[in-house]
């Protein structure tokens, strides 16, 4: 009976049409883990005719990208090979349940000191685009940066029309002749303000606008040029040069009026989903969660009487994992 129905074409296209379907259902988005190593070493970079060595990350200045999925999760091992402590801020990742990866020097973690490692290790949770990392300590930002690209899980569309191409992250920096490192010291003794970079930067390059730069900006070949020529003689001796007008290192309100036209997609897909009416206004304050200090101890929160505390989640995947075994100490 069992090698009848082996051999039965019913059996056998039914067994077949199982495959097919199985086959045709919509496959899961997997989510996979991505590894990626970050070596900080000296590196000597030339701008604006100047040489100086800088910390960067395996020798790039700026650092190299991220590519990763939505729900993916990220290993990171960060080696550090020079004399400044590091530590490694991934700015705009929602650091859920992984607060011990975030970054912030003294703040969520002490820095890496010379000739140790710490591993970052977190999921992208619910995020999709382009973010950046930077270090998180002094003024090692200055060098140490790059871009994380975040794209949508498989299956998924762009939140918006896709694009007919895709240009590599446009990174806005700056660039000092001098050591950041001096630049933050001398601030921080004159209790003054920093001095101000000698060139911005678009993904560490100055341009053809500043002085001694024009060897390191790149142009765009394909624009089209043409030579004009005058049937009397042109007696101007020099032509001027027409630089953008661009506002100053502190204007607030231009760059607040900027930054409030930005809105959000709004699409039917991420819709905005915000009351139109205000009937009700709220008032929240901000404080310091603080315990008394106990009896006969020493403690360093406000007064020196209390010590601070923070509340934990009350289910299990909700209460913040211990630190790594590897959190570097201070």
């Amino acid at each position: 009976m069992a090698s009848y129905l082996l051999a039965s074409p019913t059996f056998l296209g039914a067994i077949l049409f199982s495959f097919l379907a199985l086959f045709l259902l919509p496959q899961p988005a997997l989510a996979i883990s991505r590894h990626y190593k970050f070596n900080i070493e000296l590196q000597n970079v030339t701008r604006l005719c100047h040489t100086k060595s800088i910390v960067t990350v395996n020798g790039k200045f700026p650092g190299p990208r991220i590519v990763a999925r939505e729900g993916d999760r990220l290993i990171i091992k960060v080696v550090n090979h020079v004399p400044n402590n590091i530590s490694i801020h991934w700015h705009g990742i929602r650091q859920l349940r992984s607060g011990w990866f975030d970054g912030p020097g003294y703040i969520t973690q002490c820095p890496i000191q010379t000739n140790q490692i710490y591993v970052y290790n977190y999921t992208i949770v619910g995020q999709r685009g382009t973010l950046f990392w930077h270090a998180h300590i002094s003024w090692l930002r200055a060098t140490v940066y790059g871009p994380i690209v975040i794209l949508p899980k498989l299956g998924v569309p762009y939140p918006f029309t896709k694009p007919d191409k895709e240009i590599p992250p446009i990174l806005f920096g700056e660039w000092f002749n001098t050591d950041t490192e001096a630049v933050i010291s001398q601030a921080l003794q004159t209790g003054g303000g920093p001095n101000v970079s000698d060139a911005y930067t678009i993904n560490g390059l100055p341009g053809p606008l500043y002085n001694c730069s024009s060897d390191k900006g790149t142009f765009d070949n394909t624009t089209v040029a043409g030579i004009l020529q005058y049937k009397s003689p042109f007696k101007t001796p020099a032509l001027p040069q027409f630089k953008p007008s661009l506002p100053a290192l502190n204007d607030t309100a231009f760059a607040f009026n900027f930054t409030s036209t930005l809105r959000s997609l709004a699409s039917p897909q991420y819709p905005a989903n915000v009351p139109q009416t205000v009937d009700k206004n709220l008032f929240f304050t901000i404080g310091l969660g603080t315990n008394p200090c106990p009896k006969n101890q020493t403690c360093q929160g406000p007064n020196n009487s209390t010590k601070f505390a923070a509340s934990d989640g009350r289910l299990p995947n909700q209460k913040l994992p211990p630190p790594p075994a590897d959190l570097p100490k201070c």
